[in-house]
């Protein structure tokens, strides 16, 4: 089994300390300089909420805390994930304002709109071939699930195809085989 790359924390409280994911081949970590690149086009996110959706290691979720944000949920249905994203939150002992959930997307995002819950940042990077991107972001807006002046980031293999009129402002970087988009209300 070939070794796995280091994956730090990149800025904000828990800076350089290191992460652990999953060796699962359904599971791709955002690489530190994409991850670094998106947390800087953000700017200052401190108190905002975040969601993870597909949280994998828990990578971006765990960069949006130590950056601020607050609160933070991470999401996902593969026990191995769920698992390393548990033993990262306890490894750096965080505290701040965070909840986990061991579901699939559409069941937590029901589960949100029950809760009457409302994100400031969203975050998407389903497993690239299962990835219902455009099926999740309608569902997101048709429920009032992302604030009025929220975010929503895509980490995909392929360019989207996403209602934009819905968006003041749409961006779009590449860093190899990954198309990263942000849309801002």
């Amino acid at each position: 089994m070939p070794e796995k790359e280091l994956m730090r924390v990149i800025a904000g409280k828990y800076r350089h300390r290191l992460l652990d994911w999953p060796q699962d081949e359904n599971i791709r970590p955002t690489k530190d300089r994409v991850r670094e690149a998106i947390f800087s086009s953000l700017g200052d996110i401190t108190g905002k909420s975040f969601l993870d959706l597909y949280s994998g290691s828990g990578a971006m979720g765990i960069e949006a805390i130590s950056r601020g944000a607050s609160p933070v949920y991470f999401v996902d249905n593969n026990v191995n994930a769920f698992n390393c994203i548990k033993r990262n939150i306890q490894t750096l002992k965080i505290n701040e304002d965070h909840s986990l959930y061991f579901e699939n997307d559409f069941d937590a995002l029901k589960e949100f709109m029950s809760l009457k819950l409302c994100f400031d940042i969203v975050f998407l990077d389903p497993p690239y071939k299962d990835g219902e991107y455009e099926n999740v972001i309608s569902f997101i807006l048709d429920n009032e699930l992302l604030s009025d002046d929220g975010i929503i980031i895509t980490e995909a293999n392929r360019h989207l195809f996403v209602d934009e009129s819905s968006f003041k402002k749409v961006k779009n970087y590449s860093y190899r085989d990954t198309i990263v988009t942000i849309y801002r209300r």
